[in-house]
């Protein structure tokens, strides 16, 4: 509940937030100036040194001018340029259509691109693990996830797997919807798995808002997908701290109206332009001064990357009104994803349906999707740990501790780093027992690439204090929500009949091409005289560039200016932002406490009943699977809670384990049944899964053969399993006189291979029938192909 002691916390927090950033902004300001001046303090005491530096620098700056105005003309024709070609995907690779969604029963603006290998680079292996990039349709165009060769595309062509990307075209087909989107995608990857029968399930990766998406389609076709990876990606659109905007942007904006306002301006198509302008606005320093003063400082070496970036960033996309209704009400209002509410062609989406292991890549320094709404919808789905280890699902996360938002994608330094380790061993996370874990990567000259990554086993519990207030402060949200139903029935009768019957294909096209983020653009190109006359001129000055040196001080006072003048607006940008955040509260709080919006909240600290683990079923699997259960179970017993687990060492015990005789017949899929249900009774019955643990072998040869397992492991590498042989020799002691099967009347029981599940998400089964198992990879399990 909402009350008037948390509305007061949150204005006394305002309140410091205000402070805090004036003087988070003066002290870096300050810093940065003293800094930068300090080369030009011994021009201070020769003024003839002074002078003549003046000199230089007033010719250096009007070059400057002329050359950066010239760039911007060539922004303004590559813009003209890419509109003819149709705006195709900015991806640094060649690439092959191979569906097109637009010819499909139920079309959609939607392609599946088989990424073709750069020349002189590695060849792809057709049975190793196919990737699938979706990138986000957020206003943009494709292609982000390959913008450059170290990108998530080049690291995966790097470790020879097949590399697909899910790209769209500039407009939406008629009457095209989400729905369609998903379904679309769906046969993309039923069309991967045909083409790569002897690989493993491929690996969907959802950069953004292309997180989301492969969310919903891991949930409404589970048994297509082998792991999915969100980058950067909103899932849980209510949660966030400090710093986050646009979280509250749905309650000042009065809700959904303003969307369907947009796509009735645009004849029934939503301008991405527009989300555009909202990333832009967040950041008023970047926008209005950083960017542009970074061409200019940098004229002679920066314009190829400036360009090659606005190329993605200046060519807006479109979406039709069913599509940013959707979006707007069942994710940024209603987050009615992560409450199994968002509507599908046929139900609702349920991410509970997801069995395959999901990475979630977040940071710390991303304004856009904090991390809270990168990870809260763990605990939304699963309020317990037991939960989550009930419904066999595995979560890695991975949080950066700065890059922004943009950074995740396009960062050459993250891509080399998290993104190569994701790929590198993604078959070893497959393989880990249910639970949440943290992935750390540390730098280490002996590992591969220069990284090491290793594990933490994490309590879901935890993430509860993860968000200020244990979550309370996203109970206003649900007075948004009825108030956002309550104004977009209001304008859906009373304005819009008069929008509609004042706009038309070509009042909407005009718009569209005035709004700021294109007129900027084709304003001043070459159809401009005046800029067309530019291109001579700067041709001339830069055959006879004389740059102004480096440390010139008035360059160095140039380039206080304007981090000055960038670190004032970014103050006035946070001081907007901490306003907007009062007027959410003080709105929305108040509203909520009068019991506004209450039928939908759901109390995500309120473990689900249909979660709890029956520990008297979980008992009477204790005697079943044999000597493989048996191995596997040795293996968990030895992991200690709280154990960090390098990756490397993990690939090879997975490797090693997987060679011995009573695991070598087991396919990927059976072992990581057998690991979930092992996982689940070493984590509820510590005690009887020890007691039982001679009972699954035949002999006591047999038991004393997978002690001795283990024993050899640390033997092969020295110094990786040190806490082995302890460990071992105590749970022998703890064993006493062992009691193998032979002994007992018990019969063994035969590992399984994995149940086909069950789920009626979008309106159809989860898995294959069960008298058609999932398909298997030919490789040996635990080996990634």
């Amino acid at each position: 509940m909402w009350t008037n002691d948390r509305q007061l916390e949150q204005t006394v927090q305002l309140q410091g937030k205000v402070t805090r950033r004036v003087l988070k902004r003066s002290a870096a300001v300050t810093g940065k100036a003293i800094e930068e001046l300090a080369p030009a303090a011994p021009a201070y005491h020769d003024p003839q040194a002074l002078f003549e530096s003046g000199l230089d620098y007033l010719r250096d700056t009007a070059e400057r001018q002329l050359l950066f105005w010239d760039v911007l003309r060539q922004r303004g024709d590559q813009f003209l340029a890419h509109e003819a070609a149709g705006k195709p995907p900015v991806l640094h690779f060649a690439y092959e259509i191979v569906l097109d969604a637009r010819s499909f029963a139920r079309p959609a603006n939607y392609a599946l691109a088989r990424i073709i290998p750069p020349a002189g680079s590695a060849s792809v292996d057709p049975t190793r693990r196919p990737y699938v990039i979706i990138d986000p349709r957020a206003g943009h165009g494709p292609g982000i996830g390959g913008f450059k060769q170290d990108s998530e595309i080049g690291m995966a062509l790097k470790d020879a797997h097949p590399v697909y990307a899910v790209i769209f075209f500039p407009r939406p087909e008629p009457g095209q919807t989400l729905a369609d989107v998903t379904a679309a995608e769906e046969e993309f990857l039923r069309w991967v798995g045909r083409e790569h029968p002897d690989a493993p399930k491929p690996v969907l990766v959802g950069n953004c808002q292309g997180g989301w998406a492969a969310m919903l389609v891991a949930a409404a076709a589970p048994e297509l997908v082998g792991a999915v990876v969100v980058n950067g990606a909103p899932v849980s659109y209510w949660a966030g701290n400090d710093n986050n905007p646009m979280r509250y942007a749905g309650g000042i904006l009065g809700g959904a109206w303003p969307a369907l306002l947009a796509s009735d301006l645009g004849n029934g198509l939503f301008d991405g332009a527009h989300l555009v302008a909202n990333f832009e606005n967040l950041n008023l320093g970047n926008t209005l001064v950083d960017k542009s003063y970074h061409l200019y400082d940098r004229v002679d070496t920066e314009p190829p990357r400036y360009l090659e970036f606005e190329r993605w960033w200046g060519g807006p996309y479109l979406m039709n009104e069913e599509e940013i209704q959707w979006i707007v009400e069942n994710l940024f209002i209603g987050n009615n994803l992560v409450e199994g509410k968002a509507s599908a062609r046929q139900g609702q989406y349920d991410l509970k349906a997801i069995h395959a292991p999901i990475v979630v890549f977040a940071s710390l320094g991303d304004n856009i999707t904090p991390p809270q709404q990168a990870f809260n919808w763990i605990l939304d789905l699963y309020p317990t740990t037991d939960a989550l280890k009930q419904a066999g699902q595995v979560v890695v996360g991975l949080v950066h501790e700065s890059v922004g938002h943009l950074g995740i994608f396009v960062s050459a330094g993250v891509a080399t780093k998290e993104h190569a380790k994701i790929v590198e061993l993604m078959h070893v996370i497959e393989t880990l027992a249910p639970g949440l874990y943290a992935m750390k990567i540390t730098a280490d000259p002996q590992a591969p690439g220069g990284w090491r990554a290793e594990l933490t086993e994490r309590r879901v519990e935890e993430l509860q204090h993860a968000q200020q207030f244990d979550r309370q402060d996203e109970i206003p949200f649900s007075a948004v929500e009825a108030v956002s139903e309550l104004t977009t029935r209001s304008y859906e009768m009373f304005l819009r009949p008069w929008v509609r019957a004042f706009t038309n294909e070509t009042t909407a096209q005009a718009g569209r091409m005035l709004h700021p983020n294109r007129l900027q653009q084709w304003a001043w190109s070459s159809l401009n005289p005046v800029a067309s006359a530019l291109g001579a001129v700067a041709g001339e000055i830069r055959a006879h560039r004389q740059p102004a040196a480096d440390d010139n001080p008035w360059r160095q006072w140039e380039r206080d200016l304007a981090a000055r003048l960038s670190a004032s607006l970014n103050l006035l940008g946070d001081l907007r932002d901490v306003a907007t955040e009062a007027a959410f509260f003080s709105t929305y709080g108040w509203l909520a406490m009068q019991g506004i919006g209450a039928e939908n909240r759901q109390d995500t600290r309120q473990p689900d009943q249909a979660g709890q683990v029956d520990d008297a079923a979980l008992a009477a699997q204790l005697d079943q699977g044999g000597a493989a259960a048996g191995l596997i179970r040795l293996g968990l017993l030895l992991t200690r809670d709280g154990d960090r687990i390098p990756l490397t060492r993990r690939q090879f015990t997975v490797n090693w384990l997987t060679r011995q005789p009573a695991l070598a017949g087991l396919d990927d899929e059976a072992l990581r049944q057998l690991i979930r249900e092992q996982s689940l009774l070493v984590w509820r019955l510590p005690d009887a899964a020890l007691a039982s643990l001679p009972r699954l072998f035949d002999t006591q040869a047999a038991l004393d053969d997978a002690f001795n397992t283990y024993a050899q492991l640390a033997e092969l590498v020295p110094g990786e399993f040190t806490a082995l042989d302890e460990r071992l020799q105590a749970l022998r002691a703890a064993l006493g006189p062992a009691t193998p099967a032979a002994a007992s009347t018990r019969k063994a029981a035969a590992p399984r291979r994995a149940p086909a599940a069950k789920s009626t998400t979008a309106g159809k089964p989860a898995t294959a029938p069960a008298d058609k198992p999932a398909r298997s990879s030919k490789r040996k399990p635990g080996t990634d192909a």
